[in-house]
């Protein structure tokens, strides 16, 4: 059995991207291969680029992450690589796809194409997707989740914050579905109530539908106030992110639609928590908090930043989502 993970490549001077699918995908093929399932990732531009590279090495699964290559083109590949077994994963939950017109009529197309082929296959990385997909057009929808490689990972024991300046960060791409407004609103509150200085970190570098006004009020909100500064994070490669991770004392994800969100597992990782919405339904239940509640987003923000068990809490909740993918993985791959 033969496994490729591709993704639409950015950065293809570079031959890698560090955008999110990327990450996503070497994160997944590491759990794959730990388990016993030969995966790698492909870094892609074109279909025309994944035909080549399938001529050259003939693989029994292919997973494209997310919608991008054209119905046609996922036709031809079908035609030309009878053997394969491809599967088009959304990488993100309904309400994204409002954000994304062409990806969900790829969305429409893909289920046409499922129905009229043997190898071409729809799939999600979250159930609810999958679900809706079925209850709503009576269409299968693979559950492909992202799995995130921790390894023998330990998280380092970091005691409650207690003083000095508060640094908060609400990492990603700037979107309105980010809800980025609640975020820097609860880390203001957060840092009046404790009566210390506050460092709001944030990305820089990628505004998108709508974000460009979504940073502006940001900006609004908390320019001349004594003790408090922005930080405009500059796009990073993910080791680096992962560093800028670590430097923080709480992340704050309260999404208003998700399906993993790599932001708070990069947390878990470096051993900081998060607050965020139910539409990160594999973190802990005292991690969340209502989109639409910033006191709330502030109070479990404050609970968490004096319980130094919440990363542990974190950890074993990441390890029991990745322990329930790989079985699913096993599952689609036949797998006994």
């Amino acid at each position: 059995m033969s496994i490729v993970l591709a993704y639409k490549n950015f950065a293809a001077n570079r031959n890698i991207s560090h955008i999110g699918l990327g990450v996503a995908a070497i994160n997944t093929a590491k759990v794959l291969q730990a388990n016993g399932m030969p995966a790698e990732v492909w870094p892609i531009t074109s279909a025309a680029d994944l035909r080549e590279r399938l001529r050259k090495r003939p693989q029994k699964h292919v997973i494209i992450s997310a919608p991008w290559i054209p119905a046609l083109e996922m036709l031809a590949l079908s035609n030309d690589f009878p053997q394969t077994q491809f599967a088009v994963t959304c990488h993100s939950n309904v309400g994204f796809l409002q954000a994304d017109r062409n990806g969900t009529k790829l969305v429409r197309q893909l289920m046409d194409i499922e129905m009229a082929t043997s190898n071409i296959h729809l799939a999600g990385n979250t159930r609810r997707f999958c679900h809706w997909i079925h209850k709503a057009f009576g269409a299968p929808c693979a559950y492909l989740p992202n799995l995130y490689y921790l390894g023998s990972m330990n998280p380092r024991p970091r005691p409650p914050f207690s003083c000095g300046t508060l640094r908060i960060g609400a990492f990603g791409a700037t979107r309105p579905l980010k809800n980025l407004m609640s975020s820097a609103g609860a880390a203001l509150e957060i840092a009046r109530a404790l009566r210390v200085p506050l460092e709001f970190w944030i990305s820089a570098g990628r505004t998108e539908g709508g974000g460009d006004g979504v940073l502006g009020a940001v900006n609004e909100m908390l320019s001349g106030l004594p003790g408090v500064s922005l930080h405009l994070n500059g796009w990073q490669t993910w080791p680096e992110f992962r560093k800028t991770v670590a430097h923080m004392h709480l992340l704050l994800q309260p999404s208003y639609t998700e399906s993993f969100n790599m932001v708070t597992a990069d947390g878990v990782a470096e051993g900081v928590a998060s607050v965020v919405s139910k539409a990160i339904d594999w973190a802990p239940d005292d991690w969340k908090a209502d989109v639409d509640d910033v006191p709330q987003i502030a109070r479990v923000g404050r609970k968490l930043l004096s319980d130094p068990h919440a990363p542990y809490d974190g950890l074993q909740a990441l390890e029991t989502y990745v322990a329930d993918g790989v079985r699913v993985y096993r599952k689609y791959f036949a797998i006994e």
